[in-house]
């Protein structure tokens, strides 16, 4: 038990299970306080999301709506993982999500670019977002937490700005892309068709999983991984070994950027949502990469995992009565669950802990064991 305790794919798997019982139980104790009556139906309705309809078709469509959404989680998750795997936090992944967002909408709209130039425009894009964080940090020393929160409102109120010529005449809204760019939208090749002709569910979900594996595979199974991993944990012994540090911290946020940045084109390249150039804050999504990223255990391929239930329970919180609970009250479940998925990495150290306090004990057990022998041999001579 104790080995198997020690495998880090498995302490990851109970460190996330945990994270996500306190979430639900601590989210249930909240509905608890402001009404009782609906506690228990509330927190099943977020848990079940789609299940809660009862026609198979509406299931499978519902399903389809949390795998759109899915999808630029998942690459938000990546930015965040592949960045913190070389020691540095991409907490400007939000407004890089902006970027891509922001440059595949308006490629299409303004320019009628078809959906992959609009693509490779948005991941260049979130390339030189993330560069910008990068270079201040290999050359000035600054912290990519403050750049990168800097940028992030930065990119929104330029998206804003450069959007605003690509909106509806009588709202803040982007226009749609179906029937303005239709060469834009992200192909189905009938993938909708498995979720009951859901237009939206394009090729962005398995290319999203394709990338999860690729960057599995850059980060462990390359050299050019392995320069990145020993830059993050000791940038003055990786220059000693004659590994091009400062490139290495540019590349890596570039990685990051436009990891992101593509996260935000799968999303509004398939026409599900629109723009707001009215947003005075940045979108959701990239913070909650942060916890996609953590929640997975900080491995791409609990990223899918992570990813697919934190946006499950979002989209579940639509599904609670809004006669016994405020509009809101799905927000603030989600919210609480998402917060707890920080606690991931402190679950595992505390596992880490404990398996090293037992060792210690049966090692004094073992050292008290002989030592007692070996007196009752030195008496018995």
């Amino acid at each position: 038990m104790k080995n198997l305790l020690k495998r880090k794919g498995v302490q990851s798997l109970i460190a996330s299970l945990l994270c996500i019982v306190l979430g639900l139980l601590l989210g249930y104790v909240v509905l608890l306080f402001i009404n009782p009556a609906g506690a228990g139906q509330a927190i099943l309705a977020v848990i079940r999301n789609f299940l809660n309809v009862s026609k198979a078709n509406l299931q499978l469509k519902n399903l389809g709506n949390t795998l759109v959404k899915t999808a630029p989680l998942l690459m938000c998750s990546l930015s965040v993982l592949f960045a913190y795997k070389v020691g540095l936090f991409n907490i400007g992944v939000a407004g890089q999500y902006v970027v891509g967002a922001a440059a595949g909408l308006y490629a299409a709209l303004q320019w009628g670019w078809g959906w992959l130039p609009c693509l490779l425009l948005a991941i260049a894009l979130g390339a030189v977002s993330g560069a910008i964080v990068g270079m201040l940090k290999a050359y000035q020393n600054v912290n990519e937490v403050i750049s990168g929160i800097m940028l992030n409102w930065i990119t929104l109120y330029t998206a804003n700005m450069i959007l605003s010529g690509v909106t509806e005449q009588a709202s803040p809204y982007t226009l749609h892309l179906r029937g303005n760019a239709d060469q834009a939208i992200l192909p189905s090749l009938g993938l909708g068709n498995l979720f009951n002709k859901h237009q939206y569910v394009t090729i962005a979900v398995p290319l999203a999983i394709i990338l999860a594996i690729v960057v599995l595979v850059v980060l462990d199974k390359t050299r050019f991984g392995y320069e990145l991993r020993a830059t993050g944990n000791n940038k003055n012994a990786a220059k000693y070994a004659g590994m091009a540090e400062k490139r290495n911290i540019i590349l890596t946020l570039m990685i990051g950027g436009a990891l992101a940045a593509m996260g935000g084109a799968l999303l509004y390249l398939t026409d599900f949502e629109q723009w707001s150039v009215g947003l005075s804050s940045v979108p959701g999504m990239g913070f909650n990469g942060i916890a996609a990223a953590f929640l997975g255990g900080l491995n791409p391929i609990g990223a899918i995992f992570s990813s697919y239930f934190i946006q499950h329970i979002t989209a579940g919180g639509a599904f609670v009565d809004k006669s016994m609970y405020a509009s809101q009250i799905s927000d603030l479940i989600s919210s609480i669950i998402i917060y707890l998925c920080g606690f991931v990495l402190f679950i595992k150290y505390a596992i880490n802990t404990g398996l090293l306090r037992s060792e210690e004990r049966a090692l004094l057990r073992k050292q008290k064991a002989a030592a007692g022998g070996n007196t009752e041999k030195g008496g018995a001579s």
